[in-house]
């Protein structure tokens, strides 16, 4: 029998950890890393609720700017989600230009839009779709409001008048989560287009003018077979990240 969960906010209210039966392997901080990528498609099996509330209940540890902990994550599984997702691709097919609540106009430059195109090319690529097939393309960002058939997707929200400390802080929280769930094999994909069209969301949480929704993310089982989980990107070398200087 399938598990149907209602939409969770998550926040310090939240009784002591649950462990549950399927409790955290041995993967390494180091081993999540390496073998964490960006699914694409999900099988229908749901997180148990209980997994679900020890993962965000560690992510709780995750640091913040002087310990604001502004992050309140909104999580939408079953019935809340499928209707979520509707309203959705109905926002994003209806012509109406994004309307996000926070900057996403960013337009890529030099290496960066090489790398955008790296990435693009990468996905497309794996799933045999011709970069001149505008079409097929576009049906394949459509995914992305249909939360790639996850069966659960997170939004975070936070103060708007936060800007980019707050984004900051926002970033590091779901990166926790990220490890959490790799650790556990629970796949994700995080995905600033959940954060374009946010007026559907925004009324299902029902949001203050005040707070904003920055991103978003889906997350579940990764379906292995999918084309579109094949595809990996490539990493740049360390002299590019970093300078070491003594």
């Amino acid at each position: 029998m399938s598990v149907r969960l209602p939409l969770f906010v998550y926040d310090s209210t939240v009784p002591p950890i649950v462990r549950s039966h399927m409790a955290a392997t041995a993967m390494s901080v180091s081993d999540a890393l390496e073998t964490r990528s960006s699914a694409r498609a999900f099988r229908p099996a749901p997180v148990p609720q209980a997994l679900l509330r020890e993962i965000f209940t560690l992510a709780r540890q995750a640091p913040s700017n002087c310990n604001v902990q502004p992050c309140r994550a909104y999580v939408v599984s079953g019935a809340k989600k499928d209707r979520l997702k509707q309203e959705l691709v109905s926002a994003v097919m209806s012509g109406s230009p994004p309307n996000p609540d926070f900057e996403w106009n960013v337009k890529y430059q030099g290496e960066h839009r090489e790398r955008q195109f790296g990435s693009a090319n990468a996905l497309y690529g794996a799933m045999g779709i011709e970069r001149a097939d505008k079409q097929r393309r576009q049906i394949a960002m459509l995914r992305n409001w249909q939360f790639f058939d996850a069966p659960h997707a997170a939004f975070f929200t936070m103060a708007k008048y936060l800007g980019l400390t707050g984004a900051v802080d926002l970033g590091i929280y779901a990166q926790t989560l990220v490890m959490l769930m790799t650790e556990r094999g629970i796949s994700s994909c995080m995905q600033g287009a959940l954060g374009m069209f946010p007026d559907p969301a925004r009324r299902m949480f029902g949001l203050a003018e005040d707070t904003g929704i920055l991103f978003g993310m889906s997350f579940g089982y990764a379906d292995e077979d999918a084309p579109a989980n094949k595809a990996r990107t490539d990493r740049v070398t360390l002299d590019s990240t970093v300078r070491f200087l003594s």
